[in-house]
């Protein structure tokens, strides 16, 4: 059977999360998921499983290739990325639990998860991201934001309580001081869209 072949095969492993049909395009091309991983751009076998929620499926990849872990697709997203996307959390907290900086890696426009959880309002997984990997609050996009711009510009003031929160129990408030591309701080953010209950809870 050629490469050809052998690579559908395992794009159908992926897709039904079949560990043993992986395991039998590695026999049949032992060096199956190294030319996968010589191209930049791609859907790996692990975006395949992630974005299907097929956990067992995906740590095994990661174990055997932990590069793709922080692959970027076409589209600019991870593994961990499309699992967020799709609500397979059960995957996503595998996946950090296997390497907490997924959380810090940086796709399409600069984003990371802990971006995604903000903006989405999130706020389990926002306080899960935050402990599992505190530096993730320092992460800007494309537009120097942080995740606290992003929950504030998306008017998610329960996930704006639980990061101010989080930023004073771990005394890094200076994190409020950093400006967007446009000079604005979080509060000339809440202000300036008019979200007086934001400001109440920046004062109290």
């Amino acid at each position: 059977m050629g490469q050809t072949q052998a690579q559908q095969r395992l794009k159908e492993a992926a897709e039904e999360g079949d560990i043993n049909g992986l395991y039998s395009c590695i026999k049949e091309d032992p060096r199956i998921l190294d030319g996968i991983d010589d191209i930049p751009f791609v859907d790996s076998p692990l975006h395949t499983a992630a974005s299907a929620g097929h956990t067992h499926f995906a740590l095994e990849m990661m174990n055997l290739k932990p590069s793709f872990t922080k692959k970027l697709n076409p589209e600019g997203l991870t593994p961990l990325d499309l699992a967020l996307r799709n609500g397979y959390l059960i995957t996503v907290r595998r996946l950090v639990n296997f390497d907490k900086e997924l959380i810090r890696v940086k796709g399409r426009e600069m984003l990371t998860p802990l971006h995604h959880v903000a903006e989405k309002g999130h706020i389990d997984l926002l306080a899960e991201f935050l402990c599992a990997c505190p530096e993730s609050i320092t992460d800007l996009t494309i537009r120097d934001e942080t995740a606290v711009h992003i929950a504030v510009k998306n008017f998610q003031l329960q996930a704006f309580k639980v990061l101010l929160g989080w930023l004073r129990r771990t005394q890094r408030l200076h994190v409020l001081n950093q400006d967007d591309e446009e000079g604005n701080s979080v509060l000339h953010i809440a202000a300036s869209t008019l979200q007086p209950q934001a400001c109440y809870i920046f004062y109290t």
